[in-house]
């Protein structure tokens, strides 16, 4: 199903005329600090704002704020999410600014911007009175980046269990959908030695020069022989007291990822090999499973190629170019991984995620929500 001529003219109309009130919907929200776990802020400012549009929401256990429609039928539900923490660890406020037709936040793009979109969608669907024709769920969703390790979608979709049909969640942009998982785990690992002072210690075992070792095994480990892309990575290191002390402690972050679930599973029993070979006397290892995302589990392939096809064409409608397909790691893994159809993509173009200079095109904004609202309307109200 798709909305009529008169309906887009509507949209673009609306869009237009409430583009204003949208951009500063947006830069509220991107000011607000929202670390994983932490989003409480933001939790406080959508429900108000919620509410204050006459739309009824709930927030649950790991802090997801839900806008159901017509989900206490016995249908089966339509999720759509985006994510509200960011990378970002601050507590203060952050600086948002625009530039030459550019907003500047850090956050603004990943994910900001698709949960302002959301919004103001919600708020349209509300103005015209649309009533849901089949069960379908908002979710403004917590902990999907770094070590919240998807706490948001997964309490989504275990409390919806069974239920769920299918998932867009909207993040990264509109050129492109991910539809295939890449998994990950993430391990802290630490390591205890004798230390000691620098000269009268020398010779005493260094946590800093076992864990080098370890790491080096890590960076010349071999990669799985299985299809698909695998990779590896120590992220941070942390040890040591002073120049002139021999490490006691050290501690490392550690991840793999790879789009192929037996791969995983070959680097996590190859982690485990080289973590027991670098334990001995002289150095205690200890490893701790921070994060696990898992990879695609069997999907109905003609559902699933429907939902792609059909986000696809609303893309293609409005900004005159088809998306390129790809893998990556969202809030997709988690539905797709039980066997539900799920895709990801951005409402908005922009650029460096996961930077303090993360920007994104303000007029790409209109072309966002006109997909966003065509995607939904078409295939749930009237």
């Amino acid at each position: 199903m798709r909305v009529n001529q008169n309906t887009i003219e509507e949209i673009k109309s609306w869009i237009e005329a409430h583009f204003n009130e949208h951009i500063e919907l947006l830069k509220a929200l991107a000011a607000i600090p929202a670390p994983s776990g932490e989003e409480d802020r933001r939790v406080k400012f959508i429900t108000d704002w919620l509410a204050s549009h006459g739309l009824p929401c709930r927030t649950d256990e790991a802090k997801n704020v839900i806008v159901p429609f017509f989900t206490d039928s016995d249908g089966e539900i339509s999720c759509y999410t985006a994510h509200t923490d960011v990378v970002f660890p601050d507590p203060e406020p952050l600086p948002v600014r625009i530039e030459g037709g550019r907003m500047l936040a850090p956050g603004v793009g990943d994910d900001t911007a698709n949960v302002a979109a959301i919004l103001t969608m919600l708020r349209y669907i509300r103005e015209h009175g649309m009533k849901s024709a089949s069960p379908v769920m908002f979710a403004l969703n917590s902990c999907e980046e770094g070590l919240g390790n998807l706490k948001g979608i997964r309490q989504l979709m275990k409390d919806h269990a069974g239920r769920i049909r299918q998932v867009v969640s909207f993040d990264c942009e509109l050129d492109a959908i991910c539809v295939k998982a890449v998994g990950s785990e993430r391990w802290r690992i630490s390591v205890r030695t004798e230390g000691g002072h620098s000269f009268g210690g020398f010779g005493n075992a260094s946590a800093i020069h076992h864990s080098a070792r370890l790491i080096s095994r890590l960076y010349e480990q071999p990669l799985p022989p299985f299809e698909g892309r695998t990779t590896y990575n120590v992220g941070t290191v942390s040890g040591g007291t002073s120049v002139n002390t021999i490490a006691q402690s050290c501690e490392m972050l550690y991840e793999y990822r790879s789009e192929n679930a037996d791969s995983l599973r070959f680097m996590r029993e190859q982690f485990k090999a080289l973590l027991s070979e670098a334990n001995c006397e002289k150095a205690a290892f200890e490893a701790e499973l921070l994060g696990e995302r898992p990879c695609g589990g069997k999907v109905d392939e003609a559902a699933f190629e429907a939902l792609v096809e059909r986000c696809a064409r609303e893309i293609e409608a409005v900004t005159g170019e088809l998306p390129k397909l790809g893998i990556g790691s969202t809030d997709a893994n988690i539905p797709l991984s039980l066997g539900i159809p799920a895709v990801t993509f951005g409402l908005m173009r922009g650029g460096g995620a996961h930077t303090r200079e993360e920007w994104l095109d303000i007029e790409s904004l209109k072309a966002g929500l006109e997909v966003g609202l065509r995607l939904v309307i078409g295939a749930h109200f009237e």
